[in-house]
């Protein structure tokens, strides 16, 4: 049995590392770049980066900065932050990132994920679906950094990007973002039995045994965090780690 990536998702502002929760209060962690080196030593899977601000401030994440952790990883990666456009994503790709991972504009513009998938191919569009209760309407997924409720329900919506063509849904809850008190296994669970399509879990994270929750209960293909791993102890001091590979096997759940 396959086990499930194991995927850090490190986030941007103004070309450094933060980390957030409930997508407030970015505190600053460090340089992405070394944060990349330390991650190839540790031989993660693969690395997401997100920058936090690029869609609100309608530009692109920096192509520099992601030809320079090209030039750095030694594990496939994705970005995301700002793509509107099929230049968009031929510019980051042909800069070395492997996978592009929209959000705003697929909340904007479905028919984008059809037009991207199928000039690229499905396994390099990744849509990252943004999820909270909003105050008298339910559980609703949200755009631009969890600022613009968008009226589709979560399920709904990772339905309507298989549908247009996307190659794997992140689902992120906004109110267990930062939180290292688990996953919304429910959440999860709902999006991995409404779509064929890979499912990455997002959101809570604070251990390997909620890892292994998000893979046995909520059926996800691929297992994603930020504090996790970029926090040790109580206090959160800051230690960028990654788990040993006897501690990643999952042959025994699910």
């Amino acid at each position: 049995m396959l086990r499930p990536r194991i995927i850090p998702v490190l986030l941007l502002q103004k070309l450094s590392l933060v980390k957030t929760q409930q997508f407030k209060n970015p505190k600053y962690i460090g340089d992405p770049i070394n944060a990349v080196k330390i991650f190839n030593d540790l031989r993660a899977d693969e690395l997401v980066f997100l920058d936090i601000e690029a869609s609100k401030e309608k530009r692109l994440i920096s192509l520099d900065f992601v030809k320079n952790v090209g030039e750095e990883a030694n594990m496939p990666f994705a970005v995301g932050g700002g793509i509107r456009s099929i230049e968009d994503i031929r510019s980051i790709i042909t800069t070395g990132a492997e996978k592009v991972i929209i959000n705003s504009y697929a909340v904007e513009n479905p028919d984008f994920i059809r037009e991207a998938s199928e000039t690229f191919g499905s396994s390099t569009i990744a849509v990252c679906i943004d999820v909270k209760k909003k105050l008298f309407g339910g559980i609703q997924t949200w755009s631009h950094g969890g600022s613009k409720a968008s009226g589709y329900s979560p399920i709904d919506f990772a339905k309507l990007m298989q549908e247009k063509g996307a190659g794997e849904i992140i689902i992120q809850s906004i109110e267990k973002d930062g939180t290292m008190a688990g996953y919304d296994i429910e959440l999860i669970k709902q999006i991995s039995e409404a779509v064929t399509i890979p499912v990455i879990a997002l959101g809570g994270a604070g251990n390997m045994d909620h890892l292994k929750e998000g893979y046995e209960k909520g059926f996800a293909n691929g297992l994603a965090a930020g504090s996790f791993f970029v926090y040790q102890g109580t206090k959160r001091g800051v230690l960028i780690s990654y788990p040993e590979k006897e501690e990643l096997k999952f042959d025994a759940y699910r």
